[in-house]
């Protein structure tokens, strides 16, 4: 079975304006029908061309990245910004032993896997120490310094405006984690750290990398993908029947409509725009769509309809 679906709604990111003129939308009888059609001819494709190997559904395989926070971490534009920069220090001990074999839980079954210590989990999650930012303080406890230069005279830099500060670990213990793979939503043993800074926990997955198996390679229908359709990105979230993605559009493309295509053992999504005519930049918009599943979608794969790659959850 199959069920094709165009959601309009308002973009949840601002297009630029000014680059489409008023009244530049191509306009005559089937256009949309037209581009509706492409969009179910290929996305049939994919789905017929959809061959994963056994371990889609026997190994883990991750469709997200492998540190995750638990809880709202309540960020500030400084912590924020240290969390996605990777800046971490630590005021515990990381345990160096090798923890015994754990175990991931899936909906349908369980999989033993070999696991990291705690200290190389550290070492995953952080990337060195913050830049120094001119005239701000490195340690959110060490004042500015007195007159700084300004004027003509004053150094310019692309440093962020914000505090160069680390994110300080103060717990580290063995838990686990929900993290997204090709068999569902799964709790995963995962290193948590406890951060003074953010309310949530850095979970970072203590799976062994050579138990983690490679999403497997795409294979899409051998004629190119029509010009107004448009490649999933990634997905946001999946609420019951409602996913969540976001279409990889132009800056003066208009009229984004997501489209989905629903099987019982997958769903291809992706969209069309109307471009442009007039001049406009090459920068690539990520614009969150939503549509909604006949039923909710469980361990089915997302694909791309354009690259037909299976979808990854968006990072943190």
């Amino acid at each position: 079975m199959r069920r094709t679906l165009a959601l309009v709604g308002l973009p949840l990111l601002m297009m630029a304006a000014g680059c489409a003129p008023a009244g530049s939308e191509p306009t005559g009888p089937g256009l949309p029908t037209d581009r509706h059609e492409a969009f179910e001819q290929r996305a049939t494709a994919v789905a017929q061309a959809w061959r994963p190997g056994a371990e889609w559904t026997t190994s883990y395989v991750p469709l997200q990245e492998p540190t995750v926070l638990l809880g709202d971490p309540a960020f500030t534009e400084e912590t924020k910004l240290a969390f996605h920069a990777g800046w971490y220090r630590e005021q515990v001990p990381l345990p160096s032993g090798r923890p015994d074999d754990g175990t991931v839980r899936f909906a349908d079954g369980e999989l033993r896997v070999p696991l990291v210590t705690a200290a190389e989990a550290y070492r995953q999650i952080d990337k060195g120490d913050p830049p120094p930012c001119p005239g701000r303080p490195k340690d959110p406890g060490t004042p500015p310094p007195a007159n700084p230069p300004d004027g003509p005279d004053a150094p310019v830099s692309s440093e962020p405006q914000a505090a160069c500060i680390p994110l300080t670990v103060t717990n580290v213990e063995l838990g686990s984690a929900p993290v997204h793979t090709t068999r569902g939503e799964a709790q995963v043993p995962a290193w948590l750290f406890t951060v003074e800074e953010i309310n949530a926990v850095v979970a970072r997955v203590a799976v062994a990398d050579d138990a983690v198996d490679a999403l497997p390679e795409p294979v899409a229908p051998a004629t190119p993908a029509p010009q107004d359709l448009v490649s999933a990105q990634d997905i946001e979230s999946v609420d019951g029947a409602t996913l969540t993605f976001r279409l990889g559009v132009g800056s003066c493309d208009t009229g984004i409509t997501p489209l989905v295509q629903e099987h019982d053992h997958l769903v291809v999504v992706g969209g069309t725009v109307v471009r442009s005519t007039g001049v406009c930049d090459d920068m690539l918009k990520l614009e969150p769509v939503a549509v909604t599943l006949r039923a909710p979608l469980g361990s089915r794969p997302v694909l791309d309809v354009v690259s037909a790659s299976p979808l990854r959850f968006a990072a943190s």
